[in-house]
């Protein structure tokens, strides 16, 4: 817009300038006979063509201007640095990341009271160095909650069959606060007692685990469950 009306006030002095011009010639006898007249009238044709110039040079300016302006926005957006950095992508177990592992993981936890703790249950374990397949495989066996958790579990939010104190209404059993604080306990159960110790295969947890001899196989099957869901 400003470009334009710049443009269009140089038209317009230069269209007055000619016509200046042509009066002048046209009355060229009148005004060699009136010295002064033609002075001033010289003179002020010599100011209208320099006041031409002068419009001529600020718009040139202008341009030379906004060309600058736009190459050096050019220059800045080619050289701005990327607002958004996309993490890399973070692989914690069997190839999936970690909430890939929480969804997997709540697909097969059909306890009404532990339904929604796959990721509780996925970063407990990663960190503890606990297979989580493992343990949610014991956790449905033990504690029943691939459909409903057991009466210990819903009462003493008591997961895998822990013993210990505090007591769950005076028994053997181990009493928790909390359903989270019940899962941390069972995972942090099978860390302490069996994976440090190098116990960190089904085979292995079997024997000290349960003295069922078909523990091994119920728990290699869930896991093949919970695998292939």
């Amino acid at each position: 817009m400003k470009k334009a009306q710049i443009l269009c006030g140089v038209t317009c002095m230069v269209g007055i300038m000619m016509i200046s011009i042509g009066m002048v010639l046209q009355n060229e006898n009148s005004i060699d006979t009136l010295g002064v007249n033609t002075a001033f009238q010289e003179f002020d044709i010599r100011n209208m063509a320099a006041s031409a110039n002068m419009i001529v040079e600020e718009t040139k300016e202008s341009k030379e201007e906004e060309t600058e302006t736009l190459f050096l926005t050019e220059v800045k957006m080619e050289t701005a640095p990327a607002s958004v950095i996309i993490p890399p992508r973070v692989e914690v177990y069997e190839g999936m990341t970690l909430e890939e592992l929480a969804i997997k993981l709540d697909r097969n936890l059909g306890g009404d009271i532990v339904a929604g703790k796959g990721f509780l249950i996925a970063t407990e374990c990663i960190n503890k160095g606990v297979d989580p397949y493992v343990a949610v495989a014991i956790l449905l066996h033990e504690t029943g909650c691939k459909s409903r958790c057991s009466q210990l579990a819903r009462t003493c939010n008591n997961f895998g069959g822990q013993k210990g104190s505090p007591s769950c209404n005076g028994g053997s059993y181990k009493a928790y606060n909390s359903i989270d604080e019940g899962l941390v306990g069972f995972i942090d159960n099978l860390y302490r007692n069996y994976y440090s110790k190098g116990l960190n295969t089904i085979d292995a947890i079997g024997p000290k685990y349960a003295e069922s001899p078909t523990w091994r196989g119920k728990i290699t099957w869930y896991v093949e469950q919970i695998r292939a869901n």
